[in-house]
């Protein structure tokens, strides 16, 4: 009878061990250079743009299915990005680290050796969220649609590097579901663009 208490404790150890374990890896949380790191706040980064320019676009457009689209990528990107943030104060990481943008994916596609923001893949520029600010109507959802296809090929590219170089579940999970997203949302958007009479930007 004196053994069943200890059963019990060992058991609740054991379950413990495992909970830990599903939480933070056999090593640990990620390190403050660690790919998952690195996406959470270059992702995050990426989002906040998307979550711009669509705010932008809502407010030019006349159209149903732009402005449709602009509300959904608002809703989802700011979503996921407050979920980035969770992750650094989960792991016990600053919010900007101390590396380069982009310097977790080098030798994935991106040097990630510049300091600018841009150097984050499709990342529109400043001269260009300008002129998106100076356009209304057609002219806007045109400007937008193309920005937002080369900035989601951006964000799929990064989500494809995330999903080779991470081991975290929820960072592979996410990542995935960037993948999927964004790419369907590249077909919808380049439709949307043709019935305009326009096509992505060069090199899009």
């Amino acid at each position: 009878m004196q053994k069943k208490p200890f059963l019990i404790a060992a058991a609740v150890a054991v379950l413990l061990a495992a909970a830990a374990l599903l939480v933070f890896g056999r090593s640990g949380p990620p390190s403050d250079a660690s790919p998952e790191a690195g996406f959470a706040r270059d992702m995050a980064v990426h989002h906040a743009q998307a979550v711009e320019m669509s705010f932008l676009v809502y407010d030019r457009s006349t159209s149903p299915e732009v402005r449709t689209l602009a509300f959904d990528i608002i809703n989802t990107q700011a979503a996921q990005r407050g979920m980035f943030m969770g992750w650094l104060q989960q792991w016990g990481l600053r919010q900007a680290g101390d590396r380069p943008p982009m310097a977790w994916m080098v030798g994935h596609g991106h040097g990630g050796t510049e300091q600018r923001p841009d150097a984050m893949p499709g990342m529109a520029t400043k001269q260009e969220l300008d002129r998106l600010r100076s356009l209304k109507g057609r002219d806007a959802e045109i400007l937008f649609l193309q920005l937002m296809i080369r900035h989601h090929q951006g964000g799929v590219k990064m989500a494809e590097a995330a999903l080779k170089l991470a081991e975290r579940p929820e960072v592979v999970t996410m990542a995935r579901q960037i993948v999927t997203g964004q790419s369907g949302e590249i077909t919808l958007m380049t439709d949307y663009l043709k019935q305009r009479g326009a096509q992505p930007l060069p090199g899009s």
